[in-house]
């Protein structure tokens, strides 16, 4: 669970951005996976969703969040969780971005 302690303050000025975030269009299974996701089929919803990160014009204000607040789960500024917790306990460690043949919806 997200650690509500170190979410922005609610002041729209610091939540206007996700209004221009393109997984806004999309649906959200895309970005958080069912529980039982393993795997193959994970690896593939991630890319995808990391397809549509790649072309959103908030990507670097989603990510910086998704750090700040430490999002548990999800595909947040192009990065998967695991990616984040890398980045956050191994500092210097920025994934390359990685997109494959999956195609948007």
């Amino acid at each position: 669970m997200a650690n509500l302690s170190r979410l922005p303050t609610p002041v729209i000025e610091r939540w206007e951005w996700q209004y221009d975030g393109v997984c806004r269009s999309v649906d959200p299974e895309v970005f958080f996976p069912p529980d039982s996701e393993r795997g193959p089929v994970r690896q593939r919803r991630e890319l995808q969703a990391k397809q549509y990160c790649e072309h959103c014009p908030v990507l670097a204000r989603c990510r910086e969040h998704a750090l700040m607040v430490q999002e548990p789960y999800g595909v947040w500024g192009g990065l998967t969780p695991r990616e984040r917790d890398r980045i956050l306990h191994e500092p210097g460690t920025v994934p390359a971005p990685r997109v494959s043949a999956v195609s948007l919806r």
